[in-house]
């Protein structure tokens, strides 16, 4: 993390108290953070993401040893429990998996969403407070799916491998997509550093992120990680192909669009490659992962959704989307 960042309420407090004391095994306790209220909220959505962190790349001043203490992950499940039980509900009814995937095949014939404002009437203004809220996957992309590499086995993990191959870069580490966002961030004049405008992304950012990594830290949910991850992968190319003409329209050079670009292709390959290599094998062997795969493609048009909704209500209001404007020009 190389930007500050502080809590958003008392579950935040707590995790961000406890851990910042000191290293574990000390004596403390968590703080009583009282009930869990709203888990689409900023306090909790947060207070997820900085448990998860942990397991990542860890946290400013926080002792390692804190990722598998006790305690924090009793919390951290609370969390957890109470975020799927909020997906879920907003999920149902979950269709059935091919009629899922059908339904994430065929865009919709008038497209409303944040790719489709980008390129129609987007400022430049809206590009930066995008790649902002998208800094939080995108500077680790593939990460959260790699927790799910030893959980699966033959066909669809190999599969599933060869697109994390390419996410890596395919051996040129300068051509890792985590770098290439780096690059297209710092053409339109944001910092690049990981986890730099933590404070400033709301809740419904988060969330998809905080998504990918329960699905990906819990064995029970490796079918529902899959189905996220070929969300993604499948719906990838048609909207990175919106943005990278928006962001060539709005200023941005060979840097500010070859993340987008790459992506046009990349996708359209790994979009085959997921639901043959990756699903269709996985469903053969664990037949019993079917129904999980296709609440996991129902999970991320439930967050890709949130997450729109939100973007679109601030900006056709005149409003920042993020939790406070970004410093310096706009324009």
């Amino acid at each position: 993390m190389s930007g500050p960042f502080g809590p958003r309420g008392p579950l935040s407090e707590a995790v961000l108290g406890l851990v910042t004391a000191g290293p574990p095994g000390a004596g403390r306790l968590l703080a009583p953070p009282g009930p869990v209220t709203d888990p689409w909220g900023e306090d909790h959505q947060l207070a997820l993401h900085l448990c998860y962190e942990l397991h990542d790349r860890g946290l400013p001043g926080v002792h390692p040893g804190w990722e598998w203490e006790p305690e924090l992950l009793m919390l951290r499940r609370a969390l957890e429990r109470s975020f799927l039980a909020a997906v879920r509900a907003a999920a149902e009814p979950v269709r059935p998996l091919p009629e899922a995937l059908e339904r994430v095949l065929v865009e919709p014939a008038e497209g409303t969403g944040p790719s489709h404002f980008l390129l129609a009437e987007g400022e430049r203004r809206h590009v930066r407070e995008y790649l902002v809220h998208r800094s939080v996957y995108h500077l680790k992309e593939a990460d959260p799916q790699l927790w799910v590499l030893p959980r699966i086995h033959g066909p669809a993990q190999a599969a599933l491998m060869a697109i994390a191959y390419d996410e890596y870069g395919a051996g040129r580490p300068e051509r890792a997509h985590s770098l290439l966002f780096a690059r297209m961030m710092a053409a339109f004049g944001l910092d690049p550093g990981y986890g730099h405008y933590l404070d400033l992304v709301p809740a419904p950012s988060l969330a998809v992120v905080n998504l990918m990594t329960l699905f990906g830290l819990n064995r029970a949910l490796r079918g529902a990680a899959v189905g996220q991850f070929a969300a993604i992968e499948i719906t990838s190319s048609p909207g990175s192909a919106r943005l990278a003409a928006a962001l060539e329209r709005l200023g941005g050079g060979p840097d500010g669009t070859l993340f987008y670009r790459e992506h046009i292709e990349a996708d359209a390959v790994h979009e085959q490659l997921v639901r043959r290599g990756v699903i269709e094998e996985l469903v053969a062997t664990e037949p019993e992962l079917e129904r999980d795969i296709a609440f996991g493609l129902a999970a991320a048009e439930v967050l890709d959704d949130r997450f729109g909704d939100h973007l679109l209500g601030r900006w056709r209001s005149g409003l920042t989307s993020l939790r406070a404007p970004l410093p310096g020009p706009w324009d």
